[in-house]
């Protein structure tokens, strides 16, 4: 399967751009959008349900400030979670994919973000209600009207992304991975990937390590140590390394809004581990040699 996008090695990650983090005004989010795309980050990720469903239309109005050229960048979103707050009538947090929903749901994060088009769309989170037909009418109606170009899954277990793949076409797959969050090594997420050629992408790619102290944070702590010398790079490149080293070709979500994180984020791309010292990091991690 080929995947009919061209992201970048690196993707922004918007969740904190807005309502739910740093509160860029338009002026600051458009020059944070021109940064990314001057360094070579021209993929930005995005969910409609981001700052309460107002960080889509936030960065379409900076967008269109910054002046970049739709065509020099892509766009990633997703939908299907009905969240609480102020902008929806909902009793309860839930999840929809009936066909009417995910065809409005995509068409209202076209009008937020200002363009005529998704370069990709995510289903967000697994319903235990969602039906694989009807969402593969829904991908139907939006690819052939020009409105997405391509569709995928986030969250989702193997199986889940087997029953959505034989009625759609799935060209991706978004899930936490990190070496604090090794579960997608083992349940047979990343092996889905690789062998579907799905586009692996990896939310929180830093994991727990620059939040709290535990002992896995410690054990890593001492390994990166020897290594942020021997590499010449930050503990933050290395650990991105480490991720990025999967033959998935992992793309990681980098959250962060400051301009010099971005840049160092990016370098991190032409760093190789040499493979002892990934199973290194990988042993820190778990607190125990691979069996």
């Amino acid at each position: 399967m080929q995947t009919p996008v061209n992201p970048s090695r690196i993707i922004a990650g918007t969740m904190t751009w807005g309502r739910w983090g740093r509160e860029l005004d338009t002026p600051a989010m458009a020059g944070l959008i021109d940064h990314c795309l001057d360094i070579g980050i021209r993929t930005f990720d995005h969910a409609d349900i981001y700052g309460g469903y107002t960080t889509e239309a936030a960065f379409g109005t900076a967008l269109k400030e910054s002046g970049a050229a739709r065509e020099n960048l892509e766009l990633i979103s997703k939908c299907g979670i009905q969240y609480l707050c102020e902008s929806r009538p909902n009793r309860v947090k839930h999840y929809q994919y009936d066909k009417a929903y995910i065809v409005w749901s995509a068409e209202q994060s076209l009008k937020n973000l200002k363009t005529e088009y998704l370069d990709l769309l995510l289903l967000h989170r697994p319903s235990p209600l969602m039906h694989p037909a009807e969402v593969a009418e829904a991908f139907a109606v939006l690819r052939e009207s020009g409105k997405v170009r391509a569709f995928g899954v986030s969250n989702f277990t193997p199986s889940q992304v087997a029953l959505i793949s034989a009625a759609a076409e799935v060209s991706a797959h978004q899930f936490e991975c990190s070496l604090t969050a090794r579960e997608a090594l083992y349940n047979g997420v990343l092996d889905d990937c690789l062998q579907h050629g799905r586009m692996a992408m990896a939310w929180s790619p830093l994991g727990s390590y620059f939040r709290g102290e535990d002992p896995a944070r410690e054990r890593i702590a001492g390994c990166l140590e020897g290594l942020t010398r021997r590499y010449g790079a930050s503990e933050n490149q290395l650990l991105l390394a480490w991720l990025m080293q999967h033959p998935a070709g992992i793309r990681p979500v980098v959250g962060t809004t400051r301009p010099e994180r971005l840049k160092e984020s990016l370098e991190a791309c032409n760093l190789e581990l040499e493979l002892e010292d990934w199973f290194e990091l990988l042993v820190a991690a778990q607190g125990h040699k691979v069996p």
